[in-house]
């Protein structure tokens, strides 16, 4: 059974990258995403989501500070890079089901 810390990991890892492919084979078909800016449900809006971010961006960073676990969620404490320039702090909540795959991710600024 993969440690969730290590698969949120690759998820940041994944993200820094905009590997749209990668991410979406994370995600439950019926996985959600909430942010302060966008709100989807089900695997194609997400991953829909994603790519809107990704061609805002030159280059997107993602630092975790901390990690935290309990039972089938983390919670990650994050600096994002924004084209090298732009910081911002973001608190990510990240569910995941029985087969390891991402059911929700709820996103928080500041």
């Amino acid at each position: 059974m993969d440690d969730l810390k290590s698969l949120s990991l690759e998820y940041f890892y994944n993200f820094s990258l905009k590997d749209i492919d990668s991410l979406s084979k994370m995600f439950a078909s019926d996985c959600q995403l909430r942010d302060w800016e966008n709100s989807a449900v089900g695997k194609e809006d997400v991953v829909a989501i994603y790519e809107k971010i990704f061609n805002s961006v030159d280059t997107i960073a993602v630092t975790p500070r901390a990690l935290y676990e309990d039972s089938d969620t983390i919670i990650a404490e994050l600096l994002i890079t924004i084209n090298g320039k732009e910081q911002i702090l973001v608190t990510d909540i990240i569910t995941y089901n029985d087969d390891r795959e991402i059911i929700s991710v709820r996103a928080y600024k500041g």
